[in-house]
C-alpha cells in the first residue's frame, strides 16, 4: 500500500538525485524556493521506503497572464516530481498530484504549472494537464513543455 505524507526539502534530495539528477551530486538537487514558508513537499511511501517525491511552491508564472483569469489569483508550480525506476507505474505519481491538488484546492490556489520533460508530457495529460507552451530547452536538463491546469 502506498502512503502519501508530507516530507522535509532534505527528504526529496535522493529521489530527486536518483531519478532527475542522475550523476549530480546531492546539492545540485536542492531547488531555490525549497525551504520557503509557503513550499510544501510530498513523499510517497510503501512501508517506510519513500518511492517518489514531489514539490509544490507558490510561484506566478509571467508567461501564464496571458491566459484569462490566471492573473487573479495565486499560482503554484510543481518541481521535482520523481518516482523511482522500480517503483513506475504502480500510480504513484498520479496519488502524489491528486494529494497535491487537495490540499492546493483547500488553500484556494486556482491554477497548477510546471515544466514538464518530454517523455512524461503523456502522463499529465491523462490528469487533464494542457500544454500551453512550445517545445523549449532548459539547459543541462533537455527538452520541456510548461503545462498547467485550471484547479
Amino acid at each position: 500500500m502506498i502512503a502519501i505524507q508530507p516530507i522535509t526539502a532534505r527528504e526529496t534530495l535522493s529521489v530527486r538525485n536518483s531519478v532527475l539528477r542522475k550523476g549530480r551530486t546531492l546539492e545540485e538537487c536542492h531547488f531555490s524556493g525549497d525551504e520557503l514558508g509557503t513550499t510544501f513537499h510530498l513523499g510517497a511511501f510503501e512501508k517506510d521506503k519513500i518511492l517518489g517525491v514531489a514539490t509544490f511552491l507558490m510561484n506566478k508564472d509571467i508567461h501564464l497572464n496571458k491566459i484569462e483569469d490566471i492573473k487573479l489569483h495565486y499560482c503554484y508550480q510543481l518541481r521535482g516530481m520523481a518516482v523511482l525506476e522500480i517503483a513506475q507505474g504502480k500510480g504513484i505519481g498520479k496519488k502524489l498530484l491528486k494529494q497535491a491538488e487537495q490540499i492546493l484546492k483547500e488553500r484556494n490556489i486556482k491554477v497548477l504549472w510546471f515544466n514538464s520533460r518530454i517523455g512524461a508530457t503523456t502522463f499529465y495529460e491523462k490528469m487533464s494537464y494542457d500544454v500551453v507552451s512550445d517545445v523549449f530547452d532548459i539547459p543541462t536538463v533537455g527538452d520541456h513543455y510548461k503545462m498547467m491546469k485550471l484547479l
